[in-house]
């Protein structure tokens, strides 16, 4: 083929590649070599689909197990796309409105998925079969998903993610160092009788608390909501947002997780094994936890009843 045959929008983009390969000290015909070598693409190797299929174990013989393990899978994937936006904001160097609520919208719609499609534990196993494979797993348990900590300490100041009854004692001199041994989550993991660490909380602490510790100072001016304080404060569109988005964490989620709570493991309050030890009855519903990422975008009279439609809504819907 002579050099008139090539077409020109070849040529073109061949005289591309010379640059760019030319720029980093590269020989553009070493790589064109292995362009004509490689093998094609195909969708299994690019998603790596068979090692994929293979993360599967059961710890028993138990068929339910098996979607037990692939749901948890599934929302830690989900929580790493929500990581992977909350970074293309927070790390942003020219953030505008309109980039700030595109990448809230994809974050709130992985949320809405996960809720929606919660039945999946709720209903979809068989009870018996719950409460036998679920104390082979012993002493793990959801409340240690360290990605899902991630995004509240990103989502917010710090402050925000204390116990309650601690908020009144944080001013300006308390470190994260210091409410971080308040944070909210510890009450989940706590012996009813002695108020003790469970084992899984000792476990969860061992592995991520310097990483949370780490990741609340480098968001202390870059998490959401010192974003919208500092760049958008009058902006509705975000406000709207970051309101779904504080909906759909401290309620829609964790209502989701309570429901499905009571259906497979309501037994006396002392009675709490097949959790892990985790103390649900208090940590989960948001009448007690009372997280509110964003306080100044809810009336007093929103976060008084804090969760509480929610709770109608779902009662209204099985009359």
């Amino acid at each position: 083929m002579q050099t008139e045959d090539i077409p020109p929008h070849i040529l073109a983009q061949v005289e591309k590649l010379e640059h760019k390969f030319e720029a980093m000290g590269q020989d553009l015909s070493s790589y064109l070599d292995g362009l004509l070598y490689a093998n094609y693409l195909t969708y299994w190797d690019y998603v790596h689909l068979d090692t994929l299929l293979s993360l599967q174990t059961p710890k028993t013989d138990f068929p339910d197990e098996q979607i037990f393990i692939m749901y948890h899978q599934i929302t830690e994937l989900y929580f790493k796309l929500i990581l992977h936006e909350i970074k293309q904001i927070t790390q942003h160097e020219f953030l505008t409105a309109d980039f700030f609520v595109a990448r809230l919208q994809r974050i709130n719609r992985y949320f809405a998925y996960l809720v929606n499609t919660f039945e999946i534990m709720g209903d979809g196993m068989e009870k018996e079969q719950f409460l036998k494979f679920r104390m082979a797993l012993l002493p793990a348990s959801g409340f240690q998903s360290g990605q899902f900590r991630m995004i509240e300490i990103c989502a917010t100041d710090f402050k925000y993610l204390v116990d309650k009854d601690f908020y009144r004692q944080i001013d300006t001199h308390t470190t994260v160092e210091e409410m971080y041994e308040h944070i909210y989550w510890r009450l989940g993991a706590t012996e009813l009788a002695t108020g003790k660490k469970t084992l899984t909380l000792k476990k969860f602490e061992e592995k991520y608390s310097e990483i949370f510790i780490r990741l609340a100072h480098t968001h202390t001016e870059s998490n959401f909501f010192r974003l919208f304080k500092r760049k958008f404060p009058d902006s509705e569109t975000v406000k709207i947002e970051l309101r779904k988005f504080d909906a759909l964490l401290n309620i829609d989620w964790k209502l989701a997780h309570f429901g499905s709570a009571v259906r497979y493991l309501h037994k006396e309050p002392a009675d709490i094994e097949a959790t892990g030890g985790t103390n649900w009855q208090k940590y989960l519903p948001p009448r007690f936890q009372k997280m509110i990422f964003y306080p100044e975008l809810w009336s007093a009279e929103e976060i008084e009843d804090w969760g509480k439609s929610w709770v109608v809504e779902k009662l209204g819907r099985k009359k």
